[in-house]
């Protein structure tokens, strides 16, 4: 057995961790020694050394491990092993998705050099998908525009975010998702970082943009409200682990140090 392999072991969505919630990466041994049936095994990628895999198995209560979250470790744990969970999540979900053949309907095979999946009659390959997608934060002098989404139950504020359609791009996504969201113009748009988040599987780019004109009007079905909030007088906000929490401290930062050098 490879002692440079460790293993994610997936049930439902759920990865396996010990008792004290740490991520269970389980060396070949480990892993067959608990003899759990499973339903796939896949290869995750290599990190710092290590070959990385994910298996799926049927979840069960093993003793001395729990089933945990991946979205229950935000912000708990360094970011690439925050990263390398997801990935191994996304690969599993990915495995199940293009089991067949979208455009004949046989199954697939797994391809014998890379991460892809090959349908033989079609030749085609399927190669695990990422959905791009902006996220603003829209600043006017000492605010900054914030809105609580529908999907989100708690009244927590985040940035402007959206899905890139086909034929855009990322900063003509912006501008359409803002208006559509919020009834603002925006100009000076301006990229600032990108994180990829694996609920289910999108690689977020993350700008700031500057108020031009408009009054906010929210799309109900996406915002439940929306505000200016000064920078030193800000509501609930995500995590510190989130590129939105990244691009508001970056701006609370930056009016701090304003204020400062005014005075």
């Amino acid at each position: 057995m490879s002692v440079s392999r460790r293993y994610f072991v997936t049930a439902n969505e759920q990865l396996l961790a010990y008792s004290n919630s740490d991520f269970a990466l389980l060396t070949e041994a480990e892993f067959h020694q608990l003899s759990l049936p499973h339903n796939v095994v896949q290869q995750v990628g290599a990190f710092a050394g290590l070959d990385y895999f994910v298996a799926d198995v049927v979840e069960q209560t093993l003793e001395k491990y729990q089933w945990i979250s991946l979205r229950s470790k935000l912000g708990l744990i360094d970011e690439d092993e925050f990263q390398l969970a997801g990935r191994a999540l996304q690969v599993i979900r990915w495995h199940y998705e293009h089991a067949y053949c979208g455009r004949c309907g046989n199954p697939t095979e797994p391809h014998p050099q890379e991460l892809a999946k090959v349908c033989k009659p079609c030749s085609l390959h399927f190669y695990p998908r990422v959905s791009p997608c902006i996220i603003t934060l829209v600043t006017r002098g000492d605010d900054c525009l914030l809105a609580w989404h529908t999907r989100t139950k708690t009244p927590r504020y985040s940035c402007l975010a959206g899905f890139i359609e086909i034929g855009e791009s990322p900063e003509q996504t912006l501008v359409r998702e803002v208006m559509e969201e919020v009834g603002i113009v925006v100009d000076n748009v301006r990229y600032v970082a990108s994180q990829p988040w694996p609920f289910p599987g999108q690689l977020m780019l993350g700008y700031f943009a500057d108020y031009h004109s408009g009054d906010i009007t929210i799309d109900p079905k996406e915002i439940a409200t929306a505000s200016w909030f000064r920078f030193d007088q800000l509501p609930e906000i995500p995590p510190v682990a989130t590129i939105s929490r990244r691009l508001i401290d970056e701006f609370v930062q930056q009016r701090t140090l304003f204020h400062m050098n005014k005075n």
